[in-house]
């Protein structure tokens, strides 16, 4: 599922950045701008240490893009400061 998500990113001249285990970028079989492979983990923790690179990632995006990481926006409907 994930793959053909993939495909049609490249499709569309998009650059991918794969981030999972060595299986799963030997399985991808596309060619990716850059694949981080992370290692062998369980799955229940799986997703949270997945998570650090992808935050990582949207962080130093955001800075190189000249986005104020500390005043996200649009989340008005969905944080609400007291």
């Amino acid at each position: 599922k994930t793959v053909s998500n993939m495909q049609e990113v490249a499709a569309r001249g998009g650059r991918i950045i794969l981030v999972g285990d060595a299986r799963g970028a030997a399985q991808a079989g596309l060619e990716t701008m850059a694949t981080l492979t992370m290692p062998d983990l369980d799955p229940t923790v799986a997703p949270i240490v997945y998570a650090v690179p992808i935050q990582l990632l949207a962080y130093h995006t955001a800075v190189v893009m000249g986005k104020d990481v500390d005043q996200p926006r649009n989340l008005a409907k969905s944080v609400t400061v007291e």
